[in-house]
């Protein structure tokens, strides 16, 4: 049985609402659980991502997927925000669904929520592995294999990290 997961769903850019349903959403974040949590996605611009990638990250640039991880025990409690324009150029750059690459940056953020990081070589290819073996679980295609032409994708690894100030929770 999979954790318990309390969504909060948000769409600051609706272009892909559809593609998002939230059992969908959730059963992506759920297979990366291994414990309990509450996770808010938000879904946003080009402007609203740059700005926090600016703020928390210090690079001038929206990013696909940034997580913003409050508590890891006893519930996982994190924000998980994903950039939609980011999302649909790098899956058509990559030769992938956009929902293939949403599912893969889901799973990717809820994996650093809980303290999984790539920012060393070993660290990256254990976290590489736990998503493709989520993913393949889910049914979803490998999001490090070579692109069907052969070539392999530009921009494969998401670049978030959890190593950025967090934000002031408000008391409301």
């Amino acid at each position: 049985m999979r954790p318990e997961l309390r969504l909060s769903l948000q769409f600051a850019d609706a272009r892909h609402r559809a593609r998002l349903p939230r059992h969908r959403v959730a059963r992506w974040i759920r297979a990366a659980l291994a414990a309990p949590a509450e996770i808010a996605v938000r879904v946003v611009g080009e402007d609203e991502g740059r700005a926090l990638n600016r703020d928390y990250r210090h690079k001038d640039h929206a990013t696909n997927v940034l997580t913003f991880d409050y508590a890891r025990e006893p519930v996982v409690v994190a924000d998980l925000v994903l950039c939609a324009p980011v999302v649909e150029r790098e899956a058509a750059a990559q030769g992938k669904a956009v929902e293939a690459h949403y599912a893969h940056l889901l799973v990717h953020g809820a994996l650093h929520a809980q303290g999984w990081d790539h920012a060393r070589a070993p660290e990256a290819r254990r976290m590489e592995a736990r998503e493709r073996e989520i993913l393949l679980a889910l049914g979803l295609p490998d999001p490090y294999a070579p692109a069907p032409s052969g070539r392999a994708k530009p921009g494969t690894r998401a670049r978030s990290r959890t190593e950025y100030p967090r934000p002031a929770r408000s008391a409301a």
